[in-house]
């Protein structure tokens, strides 16, 4: 039996365009501008924050996106105390511009960390 050309790994696939060709096309396209996900921006405010305060953010508790760029809400822990109940938490209100860079940041809330929000 000889091999078929769909098994042989050394057979490299060809294109119907060229690269260079297709690099072209695409530099030429007007570019428009990049459509950022939440995960994105949620990354984005937990890495900024956590280097102005130097404390690692423990969660995004909300993002949204806005006009010029998102709003997330993310939870840092501010003193550790034992039991781990007792440790004071923060959430900061954290805006990012359309790039991703953050340009404010406000603590909105102190509480600990066995607290539980009683919403009406």
């Amino acid at each position: 039996m000889a091999p078929s050309d769909k098994s042989d790994p050394g057979r490299a696939r060809r294109s119907t365009r060229s690269e260079g060709a297709a690099r072209r096309e695409s530099a030429e396209r007007p570019r428009r501008p990049r459509k950022r996900s939440a995960a994105w921006a949620m990354r984005s405010a937990s890495e900024q924050l956590s280097e102005l305060l130097g404390r690692r953010p423990e969660s995004v508790s909300a993002v949204k996106p806005t006009e010029g760029g998102w709003e997330a809400d993310v939870e840092v822990l501010e003193l550790e105390r034992v039991p781990q109940t007792t440790s004071v938490m923060a959430t900061y209100h954290v805006t990012l511009d359309e790039e991703g860079d953050l340009v404010a940041y406000e603590r909105t809330r102190r509480y600990t960390r066995g607290q539980i929000d009683r919403r009406s």
